[in-house]
């Protein structure tokens, strides 16, 4: 349990008086373990308690503050339990209130008759009478007054704000050893104030401004520490040893021969990229982001052909069983006319055939391998690795890409994604990697045409289907749910699969989800990819799926219960031809939020603009499981709000890194630090 010596940033938080052993460890889970752990969790918002309002002004529902005094007391219950009721009766000279405290049996002795109060709390109305239940109290004047602008802090369960106030009033005075630590210049050109007042104004604020002078300190100081250490990542990438330097001898125009179409502009212009990294003497390390049908495998598989022909192997990791499947056949058309050895290895590869693909593997024998995570597995092991790509990054850890890229001497690493990123965030998840994106859709293709409609039109929106099945085509029904759920109203997937064969028998119905095993799914999927399925019921199993040219209309049930970039992602499933396509969207809410989102869908198909609204919507964290993408925590930044700040603070630490590349001068001993804290062991500075 802590003592009343002056504390050190430096020291435990069982040091604060009040703290012990199992607050501790609440603390613990909040990642906090000393005292500046504690003064650097800052406030998620504030609440104005300056101004008292009257009884009969007040809104209700909503935290008021209110001055008022005692008239009456009432302890009602069994004498013998802790539970009892408490109501007192306050005033003020414009009505009465009843407050009531249902385990007020200890509180009782507290109020005086006559006695001032301030309160804080929402009133409600109950039977014509105005009622607060377990308000924030003091009596009026007194030293703990609920008056002022008080911080409201993120918690764990079990820690209470009340708690964390006094804590952080523990170690007010410690906040003050905290130096200036950024150089002089940065200070000066950014007018930054001074941490030890950030600090202190963060969590003892007096009034707004001096919260926004500390909220725009504490932001930058933490953006230049995120931009610095990736920046410092990327040099060193540039530093490190030499990487798989591929011919410029070597000419694509052969593989350009055989493909059945011409490269977009975007397409174009990402190869040159490609290219022009591949021909350098450093590793490749290259994010390729594109909607779903802008082409980015034709332009891995570019990439691949240059590799082999330069005498290197290649390597394309994907998520699903069934996405390599795909690759490989595509692969295999392309490749084995001219002569280039093409082997898929996953989950389900049979024993004699795994032995035989490492052995040909590590021989040199296979130019390319195309595999799920089966491919990162210890025994894998490659002759000559040149060319490392992961499709559909963000359905991978971490560091899976990391161990991939191991298994060769540096190779070149070409990263691809259908889930559109917003420019600000992609350079903070992929902050590492050079990014090219794949603006331009193939010649031919036609818009898809988005609707939003209501159960009400659910039949005629069937009988649409129906008589595009009729035509020829194939359509998607996608379901949020697997099983109908008391809890949740809305369509599950089993259930209108057995609606739609009642309905439709003439139509050949099938039924894909989550919960089935993963060679049931692949048997479905083939067989809508193979024609012999007209209409495929899903839940979002098929977001990441199979190229069917030939499904031209997308129904989503209760779209509200997707995410817009979700809705994007299953919008692109249909498309993928000259054939004119439908997305139909049908809503079982009438909110705010879900109105905007299928104003968004139905007035673009830009996944980019769709990605930048579903962050304003959603927030990052939401969207982005923030470590799975390994995006370190930020404390105070918001990333959408703060763009602009990302943007400015990038070119300080860029400028910072280039100066200084180890961070060893003495003016940023404090950042290295932080950098190193931030970044943990996927950064290494020398010390």
């Amino acid at each position: 349990m802590g003592s009343d010596k002056t504390l050190k940033l430096a020291d435990s938080v069982t040091s604060i008086k009040g703290v012990g052993k199992k607050r501790a460890e609440l603390l613990g889970k909040m990642n906090i373990h000393t005292v500046e752990d504690l003064l650097y969790l800052f406030p998620r918002k504030y609440e104005d308690r300056r101004h008292a309002v009257t009884i009969m002004e007040a809104p209700f529902n909503q935290d008021v503050l209110l001055e008022v005094h005692v008239v009456t007391k009432q302890v009602s219950g069994n004498p013998y339990s802790k539970k009892r009721l408490l109501r007192v009766l306050v005033e003020d000279n414009t009505g009465s209130l009843e407050l009531l405290f249902f385990n007020g049996k200890y509180l009782a002795d507290y109020f005086k008759l006559g006695q001032a109060l301030t309160l804080f709390g929402k009133i409600t109305l109950n039977n014509g009478r105005r009622q607060m239940a377990h308000p924030e109290f003091h009596i009026t004047g007194d030293k703990d007054d609920v008056r002022g602008l008080f911080p409201v802090y993120p918690l764990t369960e079990g820690l209470y704000q009340g708690q964390m106030r006094s804590m952080q009033l523990a170690v007010r005075e410690t906040a003050r050893e905290i130096k200036e630590w950024l150089p002089e210049k940065i200070v000066r050109d950014n007018n930054l104030c001074d941490p030890a007042y950030a600090i202190e104004n963060i969590h003892f604020p007096l009034a707004e401004r001096p919260v926004l002078e500390s909220r725009y300190r504490l932001i930058f100081e933490e953006l230049l520490t995120l931009q610095s250490g990736l920046f410092y990542i990327k040099r060193g990438r540039e530093r490190s040893e030499k990487g798989v330097s591929i011919s410029k001898k070597v000419t694509l125009q052969p593989f350009l021969d055989i493909l059945p179409f011409k490269l977009t502009e975007g397409q174009q212009r990402t190869l040159k990229q490609i290219e022009e990294d591949l021909e350098s003497n450093r590793a490749m390390n290259r994010l390729v982001q594109g909607d779903v049908g802008s082409g980015k495998t034709a332009v891995a598989e570019l990439a691949m052909y240059k590799t082999v022909k330069s005498g290197f192997q290649a390597v394309m990791m994907a998520p699903t069983e069934l996405l390599t499947k795909q690759h490989i056949a595509t692969l295999k058309r392309h490749f084995e006319p001219l002569g280039i050895d093409v082997r898929l290895l996953s989950g389900s590869t049979r024993a004699k055939e795994r032995s035989e693909i490492l052995d040909d593997l590590k021989s040199g024998k296979i130019d390319i391998l195309v595999g799920t995570h089966a491919v990162i597995q210890p025994d894998v092991e490659f002759a000559n690795l040149g060319l490392v790509i992961t499709d559909e990054q963000h359905r991978f850890g971490v560091n899976q890409r990391t161990v991939l890229a191991q298994k060769g001497e540096n190779p070149n690493i070409l990263v691809m994604t259908a889930t559109p990123i917003p420019r600000t965030l992609a350079v903070i998840l992929y902050g590492d990697l050079d990014i090219s994106v794949i603006d331009t859709l193939p010649a031919g293709r036609k818009p898809i045409r988005t609707f939003l409609r209501y159960g009400d039109s659910r039949k005629k929106i069937y009988d649409f289907v129906e008589g595009k099945v009729k035509e020829g085509r194939q359509a998607y029904v996608v379901a949020p749910l697997i099983e109908e759920s008391e809890a949740i109203d809305c369509k599950s997937a089993e259930e209108i699969y057995e609606e739609l064969r009642k309905l439709y028998s003439d139509l050949r119905i099938g039924l894909v989800h989550g919960a089935m095993k993963q060679q049931e799914k692949d048997a479905v999927m083939e067989s809508f990819a193979a024609g012999l399925i007209d209409v495929l019921v899903s839940t979002v199993v098929i977001e990441v799926g199979i190229d069917v040219g030939n499904a031209t209309v997308m129904v989503i049930e209760n779209c509200e219960r997707f995410g817009l970039a979700q809705l994007h992602q299953l919008r692109g499933r249909v498309g993928r031809s000259g054939h004119q396509s439908y997305c139909i969207l049908i809503c079982g809410s009438d909110s705010e939020t879900a109105r905007k989102r299928n104003e968004i869908m139905c007035s673009t198909e830009d996944g980019f603009v769709i990605a930048e609204e579903d962050l304003k919507l959603r927030g990052p964290g939401e969207i982005f499981g923030t470590r799975q993408h390994g995006l370190p925590e930020l404390n105070i930044t918001d990333l959408v709000k703060n763009a602009d700040m990302l943007e400015k603070v990038k070119y300080v630490a860029r400028d910072l890194i280039d100066r200084d590349p180890e961070l060893e001068l003495p003016e940023h001993a404090e950042l290295k630090k932080r950098v190193k804290k931030m970044f943990g062991e996927k950064i290494q500075l020398r010390l």
